[in-house]
């Protein structure tokens, strides 16, 4: 997919995470598709996922921004802005360091905390 058909708003997002690439997060497009990310999101320091790489696919729907990227490999992750919380004002680094705050907030001693981000079985 040629950057010429893209809208200027993914490409100006596309081109910020690659020259200035978030803390402990890899995001980039996929060479066939532009609206397709490979991410990789590290553990966060003193969390039960310290140590681990995690490897994500992020998509960005044709109606993106009015409406929030999709993750195929996602997992469960109950992340309120990527469902109904939802704003156009959200960027693509916006979910990656959401998600990665969220690995943060994981209390392993907590069954309904750790319910909220499984990693996709298979």
């Amino acid at each position: 997919m040629a950057n010429s058909i893209l809208p200027r708003r993914i490409i100006k997002e596309t081109q910020r995470l690659l020259s200035e690439p978030a803390p402990v997060i890899s995001a980039s497009p996929s060479g066939e598709n532009m609206r397709y990310f490979n991410v990789m999101i590290f553990g966060p320091e003193q969390s039960p996922y310290e140590g681990g790489a995690y490897k994500l696919e992020l998509f960005l729907p044709e109606e993106y921004p009015m409406a929030a990227p999709k993750g195929p490999k996602l997992g469960r992750i109950c992340l309120d802005i990527l469902k109904d919380k939802w704003s156009p004002g959200l960027q693509i680094r916006t979910v990656l360091l959401s998600i990665q705050a969220l690995l943060s907030a994981i209390n392993p001693d907590d069954p309904l905390s750790q319910q909220c981000c499984k990693a996709p079985e298979g």
